[in-house]
């Protein structure tokens, strides 16, 4: 799991509405928008739920600002629940993500600094608010500390990380060794920033170019003095031109990815102005190149933007390979048949023809080089190897069987004995724990646990937030063997701390055997590949050497028959074709738990909302 130096802390999500109290331009580019309000403070919501007061520490904390749509009075809002939001679907919530240029909790005043460029429901917004106007906002969700492990740290970004760049600045020790690169539009658009003795703030000009369209940043970064000492990158702004940022730091300068924070806050793209109003985007017309993607996902579409991910087609079109003969050695492919795949992605919008037998990326196709988005697409991906099983959906309907094996020729436990690709697996899984494990380390659900076994693929990071939240905890990991070794090579670096690494200590047994005698034992996630006797037999298992007073957290997607959402049926049936089983619902997960002998104590949400089933044997209760 790649180590991070910023420490996170993890925001329980409230609505909010708050009033305009103050506006000023501090360029002709820039304008600020302060914002106080009571529900800044702890406040209780409509619906009688306590929240706690407004905070955020860090210094690209962001917060979703929720906007009326065109023509409406009242904007669609979140609904407020005890732990987290439930956000409408049809229309969802008109929102925008907005950096927190600053928060003084003594005078409970909020910043937000607001780019003037090209249509936007957000910057329209700023530019015709005035003091009184009242508007909702939930976040930030998560916050990082600064780099605590950095010999110096680089910076770089366009207009629209100005407000997170000022920030850092404002926060940084007066010993911090620091260089920065801001792209503007023009001279007047600079601004002053904190100066610091060993700080070197550089501000490059567009004179002009269209925001999104120069290698300004990009040149600069290659131009600089590389600095001794460890470095922590932080990059923002527009998509390409942050991504290629990242792409030289790693594989020209050599540095680590898990030293590179960055944020694509914005893509090129065209944005279609109201008929009645040229300064706002028209919802309905206004298509981002994401929504775009998936709108193309039917069919021969998502067929032909899979095999060009495939063949490295968008990722070698990024690095300035752009004709079809070059294109075709590269890919190892045949070049007339090549030809024929870009004329057809050309009709979807993922290529343009820049001139004959040349191409390049649009916006939609810049997604395309996302590592998530390609991992998803790319059958041989941890996604994508997944996603394969949906191709043998009528089988399994049919059946009620898995029918991976028959569309791939293994089945899905022998894709697991692949070690690369567990190792890969087990990564991507890692990176997504901190969110859960540090809510889970501050509240009162490992009080009194002295020895934590747990069943997960994201021990390590989880095993780092609870070992470093209680002092006294030892945490056993039961993995199978291919996780197991992962797993030991990835502690030193999960959990840097020596004294707190020592608490950790990882067995090779399966979920299926006895855990070892604790005071709780942790389960995520760990039964949608089992069918029900299964996983009742693991959940016995799991409780069968408790100590008295001892319990099972258990972690489990649900389908909520209430509400459906796409995303869970998607994974409903791909866990049905490569597994024979799915997600159960909550019924379903009550009927595990009572074949397993135990009963339900209580349910904890924590975090963003993810629910906790406190487990203990039957009759001890």
């Amino acid at each position: 799991m790649p180590k991070t130096s910023r420490r996170l802390t993890v925001h329980p999500l409230t609505l909010r509405e708050v009033e305009v109290v103050r506006v000023a331009d501090l360029t002709p580019g820039m304008r600020r928008i302060t914002l106080a309000g009571e529900q800044l403070r702890e406040f209780t919501s409509a619906n009688g739920l306590a929240q706690p007061a407004f905070d955020s520490s860090g210094f690209d904390d962001d917060i979703r600002l929720v906007f009326c749509y065109p023509g409406q009075t009242e904007p669609v809002l979140p609904v407020q629940k005890a732990k987290g939001l439930d956000l409408p679907r049809d229309p969802r919530p008109l929102s925008k993500t907005y950096t927190i240029r600053r928060w003084n909790p003594e005078t409970g005043e909020l910043d937000v600094d607001f780019v003037k460029h090209g249509i936007g429901v957000g910057t329209t917004w700023a530019y015709r608010a005035q003091p009184g106007n009242c508007i909702h906002f939930y976040g930030p969700s998560t916050s990082r500390a600064l780099p605590h492990d950095a010999d110096w740290l680089l910076a770089a970004g366009d207009d629209t990380a100005i407000p997170a760049i000022a920030r850092l600045l404002d926060e940084l020790p007066d010993d911090a060794r620091a260089q920065v690169f801001v792209e503007v539009a023009e001279n007047a658009h600079r601004m002053e920033l904190r100066a610091l003795p060993h700080v070197e703030v550089t501000w490059l000009v567009r004179g002009g170019a269209e925001a999104g369209t120069t290698t300004l940043l990009l040149d600069a970064v290659k131009n600089s003095e590389w600095r001794e000492g460890r470095l922590f990158a932080w990059l923002a702004g527009e998509h390409t031109a942050v991504r290629d940022l990242r792409r030289h730091l790693v594989e020209d300068r050599g540095l680590p990815k898990e030293d590179i924070e960055f944020t694509g806050y914005w893509r090129r793209g065209e944005a279609v102005a109201l008929e009645t109003d040229a300064a706002v985007p028209d919802p309905e017309k206004t298509v981002t190149p994401f929504q775009k993607l998936h709108e193309l996902t039917e069919l021969v579409p998502p067929i032909a933007i899979r095999t060009a991910v495939e063949l490295g087609v968008p990722e070698l079109i990024s690095r300035g390979v752009t004709s079809v003969a070059d294109l075709a050695v590269k890919a190892d492919a045949e070049e007339r048949a090549l030809g024929k795949l870009l004329r057809y992605l050309h009709a979807l919008d993922i290529v343009t023809e820049t001139e004959p037998d040349h191409y390049g990326l649009t916006p939609v196709g810049e997604v395309l080089t996302n590592e998530f988005v390609a991992d998803a697409l790319r059958p041989t991906g941890v996604v994508g190897r997944e996603m394969l099983g949906i191709h043998g959906l009528t089988e399994s309907v049919r059946t009620g069987r898995p029918s991976y094996a028959s569309v791939t020729g293994q089945t899905f436990t022998d894709v697991r004995a692949d070690q690369d690709y567990e190792d890969r697996y087990l990564e991507r899984l890692a990176k997504f724990q901190p969110a859960l494990a540090e809510p889970i380390a501050k509240s009162d659900l490992l009080a009194g646990v002295r020895h934590l076994v747990i069943h997960s693929g994201g021990a390590g990071a989880q095993a780092r937030e609870f070992v470093a939240a209680h002092e006294d905890l030892r945490v056993t990991i039961c993995a199978l063997p291919a996780q197991a070794g992962w797993l030991r090579r990835d502690l030193p670096a999960a959990i840097p701390d020596e004294q707190q690494r020592a608490r950790v200590g990882v067995v090779e047994q399966s979920v299926f055997e006895p855990s070892p005698a604790a005071d709780a034992v942790f389960i995520s996630r760990a039964f949608k590949a089992l069918p029900d006797p299964d996983a009742a037999h693991a959940l016995c298992r799991a409780a069968e050497n408790l100590r008295r007073g001892g319990r099972v957290l258990l972690i489990e997607e649900l389908f909520d028959t209430g509400d459906l959402d796409e995303h869970d049926g998607e994974a409903d049936l791909l866990a049905l074709t490569c597994h024979g089983s799915g997600l159960r619902t909550p019924a379903e997960l009550d009927a595990v738990i009572t074949r397993a002998g135990l009963v339900r104590t209580a349910i904890h949400a924590v975090g963003w909302g993810t629910a906790i089933h406190e487990l203990v044997p039957d009759g001890t209760h």
